[in-house]
């Protein structure tokens, strides 16, 4: 089956051609680390918002357990909740939503900053090179479901790619 899998030299489907053009090989694996670092950002920052709204919706279920408490008959108890954790700081002076903030403008916004300057300056702007050419290489000639970029709808047809239009009667 030698030559089912052979770059087309197809655009991605905007114009921009889905090989690495006249970026040499090593700047194009360096922006690719550079690239799945910043992607890890994406996911630690999202473990971030996960243990801010996960504290968050701990705190506002300690009303309820401070309500029971004294329901209970236990107001010392339902006190020592109110007073000592209800509100507290998960760390010195700080809650979560300033933990995200300050995580965004410290060190996730100057990094996905950093990398576009990189991409723009070093790949004229074109992201997850690496990958195209992979893409490029791994695609399947005449294959419906290996096609260089968004399918083009042919007249008459649907296009499977994308969500239909929003129905404005409703």
């Amino acid at each position: 089956m030698s030559g089912q899998h052979e770059p087309s030299g197809d655009d991605g489907g905007d114009g921009t051609r889905l090989s690495t053009g006249q970026v040499d090989a090593a700047t194009v694996a360096a922006l690719g680390a550079l690239s799945k670092a910043r992607e890890t950002t994406e996911r630690a920052r999202g473990h971030l918002y996960s243990f801010h709204q996960l504290t968050g919706t701990a705190d506002r279920e300690l009303d309820r357990a401070v309500e029971l408490l004294r329901r209970a008959g236990h107001p010392g108890w339902a006190d020592r909740v109110a007073t000592e954790i209800l509100g507290r700081n998960v760390i010195p002076d700080h809650w979560t939503f300033q933990i995200v903030d300050a995580y965004e403008a410290t060190y996730y916004e100057p990094f996905r900053q950093l990398e576009q300057a990189a991409v723009d300056e070093l790949a004229d702007g074109r992201a997850h090179l690496h990958e195209a050419a992979m893409k490029a290489a791994r695609r399947t000639r005449g294959h419906p479901d290996h096609t260089a970029g968004p399918a083009v709808r042919r007249h008459g047809e649907p296009d499977r790619h994308r969500e239909p239009p929003a129905d404005d009667t409703l």
